[in-house]
């Protein structure tokens, strides 16, 4: 039987219609109609009924539809699989973020592939604030996107893809909150919450610096491991937080302001996996997170996408 036959019984049974049937297939009305004839040939019986205004299915041509379609699904999967797997692509990807706006950006990228490449199923879960490698390192994460600086022996760091100032968030009845801006020499004027955990000095020093640029020392405030814990701190003034500009967006509420901070170092996204686990499926997943990075707000797209991330 020519597989165009049941492609078009089934297309035709879903549309009842020949123009949209034609349109979807790509095929003249008259190619639809001979193929459903044939069809109905070789099956001994109508399979729809046709008026001037309506297209309906018969009661033989219901039951074969319903007969049909898991099976016809099923060749179509199985032939979707084989491409999936020449083409080296994963079956299911585990992929960490780090902050909201890290996380949106794989979810606007999971939408995509959802579109292009169905086959591939993609599962998220953030990153711990107090522990930023331990996961991808375990296995349980095949890559993180998340915030630099990144500089791990055992882990690849792919190019950047977003960049985005810092804002200083404070409670509203603390002096610094009715300024316009900040530099990071205000920072000595407010204890600054730390993370608990073992963390990198170096990814310490730059998301929380110990000194301001002329080498004035900054308070250390109350040790945090979640972003909901160090609202509550700043809100009941506490200390203060330094972060990512997006965090006015994503966590606006009552009680804190946030301050840009002028003359800063801007922050860095992009992806990270363990050294070695390089392969075609992190790869899409990086170029599609690239296509779409573009159209994310509050960050910029990076302009440094120049390399492409190695497969293995």
């Amino acid at each position: 039987m020519d597989q165009k036959e049941l492609e078009c019984f089934l297309v035709l049974a879903d549309e009842l219609h020949f123009g949209r049937t034609a349109a979807r297939l790509h095929l003249s009305r008259a190619r639809v109609s001979q193929l459903i004839q044939k069809l109905e040939r070789r099956v001994g019986a109508p399979l729809f009924t046709r008026t001037s205004r309506r297209v309906a299915l018969t009661s033989l041509g219901g039951r074969l539809r319903d007969d049909l379609t898991p099976h016809y699904r099923g060749i179509e999967n199985a032939l979707a699989r084989a491409v999936t797997s020449a083409r080296g692509i994963e079956q299911v990807l585990h992929v960490g973020f780090s902050t909201p706006l890290a996380g949106e950006m794989v979810m606007k990228t999971i939408e995509k592939l959802r579109a292009t490449h169905p086959e591939l199923a993609v599962e998220v879960c953030e990153v711990p604030l107090s522990d930023p490698y331990g996961m991808l390192r375990k296995g349980e994460f095949d890559l993180q996107l998340v915030d630099f600086p990144m500089r791990e022996d055992d882990l690849t760091r792919g190019p950047t893809l977003l960049v985005e100032g810092r804002v200083l968030a404070v409670a509203v009845g603390h002096p610094l909150a009715g300024q316009d801006t900040l530099t990071l020499e205000d920072l000595a004027r407010v204890p600054l919450l730390t993370i608990a955990g073992d963390l990198p000095e170096y990814w310490l020093e730059h998301q929380l610096p110990t000194r301001t640029p002329s080498g004035r020392p900054i308070q250390q405030g109350p040790p945090v491991t979640n972003f909901q814990e160090a609202l509550t701190l700043v809100a009941g003034g506490k200390g203060a937080l330094l972060s990512g500009a997006h965090i006015a967006l994503y966590h606006g509420r009552p009680g804190i302001s946030y301050i840009p901070v002028e003359g800063d170092s801007p922050l860095g996204y992009g992806l990270m996996w363990r050294s070695g686990d390089g392969n075609r499926t992190i790869e899409l997943f990086g170029r599609t997170a690239h296509e779409i990075a573009g159209d994310m707000a509050p960050a910029t797209a990076s302009a440094d996408f120049e390399q492409a991330i190695p497969a293995a």
